[in-house]
């Protein structure tokens, strides 16, 4: 718990009134009177008057929208605030200094790293060089091969499968910035969790979300050398192919496959069943049960057809 003043403090903000603690930060959808939040983006308005948020940071312009149960802090800028408090909420990753619980009828290699309070259960197969952090619940038959690093809190469901060198709950690429020009790091707060049957690729990366969770749903598959930003959401039974990779916020639904090299600007939706064909790039939300190709985004078929014209164009000049 930390006191609002100290926090005000050391983001050089004013702060009047009865002091207060909170445990962290979190959404403004999804935090309680322990919370503090933060308001940066007009969209959310709404989440911002019904907030049970202990405390928020808005700039001058909201102030009038603050719920009368939550203490005020003012900024110019509440994204870089944001920031720099993140960094007093950051706890030391990778702590050793309580013991894991390992089931008896799980096989954990030589060489292997497990933090304070991880569960291990029954039938996992852990192999040489594996880190594993803090408060980490590894779910029953899990297989997880050489040097795969998995972040504290990480949650991995019964069955999956996570190929060598996979890094799961790493932080997100999230930074705010400043009048000047230097990048302030935003420190992550959530976790990642992998559901039943998921099979994560050689050298993939699923980075932790800020607040809440990255999902991928049960039985989705992801290749070789996939990077899935923070806060995304993968749909059950999807497929991901060789170097693709999602932008943070994105949201992909049911049985979508996304081909070699095809990527997501971030923040938009997927609907299920739909397919981006290798290369393809997706710049908004798109709807379900279609083919995708291409850059700008659009059907496959009329991508090809485009194709078509153009060759023709070019050999006829």
């Amino acid at each position: 718990m930390m006191k609002l003043s100290f926090l005000a403090q050391t983001m050089q903000l004013a702060f009047e009134g009865e002091d207060k603690e909170v445990r962290s930060f979190a959404p403004l959808k999804d935090a309680t009177s322990e919370h503090i939040s933060f308001l940066s983006d007009p969209k959310l308005l709404d989440d911002l008057k019904t907030t049970k948020a202990g405390a928020v940071i808005v700039s001058p312009a909201f102030e009038g929208f603050v719920p009368s149960h939550c203490r005020l802090l003012v900024s110019d800028n509440p994204y870089l605030s944001m920031a720099y408090a993140s960094k007093l909420f950051a706890k030391a990753p990778f702590d050793t200094s309580m013991p894991s619980n390992i089931s008896p009828k799980a096989h954990v290699s030589h060489h292997v790293s497990i933090g304070s309070r991880s569960v291990v259960e029954e039938g996992s197969y852990i192999m040489p060089n594996v880190s594993i952090g803090a408060d980490v619940r590894i779910g029953k038959n899990v297989t997880i091969y050489p040097n795969v690093v998995i972040y504290d809190n990480a949650i991995i469901g019964d069955s999956c499968m996570i190929q060598a060198g996979a890094v799961i709950g790493s932080d997100g690429f999230g930074y705010a910035h400043t009048k000047t020009g230097e990048h302030v790091k935003i420190y992550h707060h959530g976790n990642v969790i992998l559901e039943e049957e998921v099979e994560i690729g050689a050298n993939s990366t699923i980075d932790r979300a800020v607040f809440g969770s990255t999902i991928i749903k049960k039985g989705t598959k992801i290749d070789n050398l996939v990077q899935i930003g923070h806060n995304c959401e993968v749909g059950a039974y999807s497929i991901i192919v060789a170097q693709a990779g999602l932008a943070g916020s994105s949201k992909l639904g049911r049985n979508v496959v996304m081909g070699g090299q095809s990527a997501t600007a971030g923040h938009l939706e997927i609907g299920d069943f739909a397919t981006i064909a290798a290369r393809g790039g997706v710049s908004k939300s798109i709807e379900g049960g279609k083919v995708y190709g291409g850059f700008p985004l659009t059907l496959q078929s009329e991508w090809l057809k485009n194709n078509a014209k153009l060759a023709r164009f070019f050999k006829k000049n």
